[in-house]
């Protein structure tokens, strides 16, 4: 029984890994695409390519960012949820 836990443990451990880094590079890809755009339709003043810089060191610190991190906890949060409701109810 403790060994089923622990294996599931992993392999979702494993797999949300997997998702958090594919959710985070899709995320930082659109931000960057915005940024290039937001330079090329309205700013157009300076050095574009430290203006997206500039705007990926913000992104990198905001709220969007850290929900990612959800990836890690509503899993367990259900599963845990899950095992609660089937033997103690």
């Amino acid at each position: 029984m403790i060994f089923g836990i622990i294996r599931l443990s992993v392999i979702a451990f494993i797999v949300m890994l997997v998702v958090y880094f594919i959710l985070s590079a899709w995320s930082r890809s659109v931000r960057r695409g915005k940024l290039a755009e937001e330079w090329d339709e309205e700013v157009r003043t300076g050095d574009r390519d430290a203006f997206i810089e500039q705007g990926l060191e913000d992104y990198d610190g905001s709220l969007r960012r850290k929900l990612i991190l959800g990836v890690f906890v509503v899993p367990y949060l259900v599963i845990g949820v899950l095992v609660y409701v089937v033997n103690f109810q």
